[in-house]
């Protein structure tokens, strides 16, 4: 991929012209496209509702705006402390993206990033292309009782992302979505970084067990238990093995 930047009025645009050969601040708006539909999915599959697809079939892209969560989000919704154009989470995002994307795995082709700078402060976009017929691994198991195997390729996708020091920061069960091969893709690598072995690994391990307990909580009927999750650490540690 061959990045380019242009300067705005207000910050700066990076974008790949492979994915997409004309940009400009008004693309990183629903509005500045002829068609867009915001990403909807039950048991809260659609995030914080700042997602839209956008564009034409078969060409489709993602728009996403970057939001706070938590308690800070409460008080400093979209903003951020700008410290440098490289530390913006949209370019960090798109440039990782870009690298994971060109060694072949499974994560959303990066197309453009910004960011708008107001005063000390700034706010940010990325459009990524979209991955046709996937769906969360939460509504993945919401309507059928996944196998063993299923559960044990789960986690050995995931170890392939570990094993290579891809460190997602919100490793959840919207976030991890499975294509109609059974192959799972992962989404939203907002402050997701590369990282040295360590204790990340577990934590994010920790994190997608307590999103897939959540939704057991919204809806009994989604077919998760323990013996799911133990598949799916089994299909972890023996691909992790395999790679040492």
């Amino acid at each position: 991929m061959t990045e380019t930047v242009i300067r705005t009025d207000s910050g700066a645009i990076l974008y790949d012209q492979a994915n997409i050969n004309q940009i400009s601040d008004e693309q990183f708006t629903a509005s500045g496209w002829r068609h867009s539909e915001p990403v909807t999915g039950k048991l809260r599959s659609a995030g914080r509702g700042t997602t839209q697809f956008v564009g034409n079939v078969p060409r489709q892209f993602v728009l996403r705006h970057f939001v706070r969560g938590g308690l800070i989000g409460k008080i400093a919704h979209d903003r951020y402390l700008f410290t440098g154009e490289d530390d913006t989470r949209s370019f960090a995002e798109w440039r990782l993206l870009d690298k994971l994307a060109s060694n072949g795995l499974r994560v959303p082709r990066p197309a453009a990033a910004r960011y708008q700078r107001s005063g000390p402060f700034y706010r940010a976009d990325i459009i990524t292309v979209s991955i046709p017929n996937v769906e969360p691994l939460s509504m993945h198991i919401a309507d059928v009782d996944r196998d063993h195997d299923f559960w044990a390729s789960v986690g050995a996708a995931i170890a392939e992302f570990h094993n290579l020091g891809v460190l997602h920061a919100d490793m959840n069960a919207y976030n991890l979505q499975i294509d109609t091969d059974g192959d799972l893709w992962m989404l939203d690598f907002d402050k997701g970084r590369l990282a040295a072995p360590g204790a990340w690994k577990q934590q994010t391990l920790a994190r997608l067990h307590r999103s897939l307990d959540k939704i057991k909580l919204m809806d009994p009927s989604v077919y998760f238990d323990e013996s799911d999750w133990n598949a799916l650490l089994e299909g972890y540690f023996s691909e992790s093995r395999s790679e040492q």
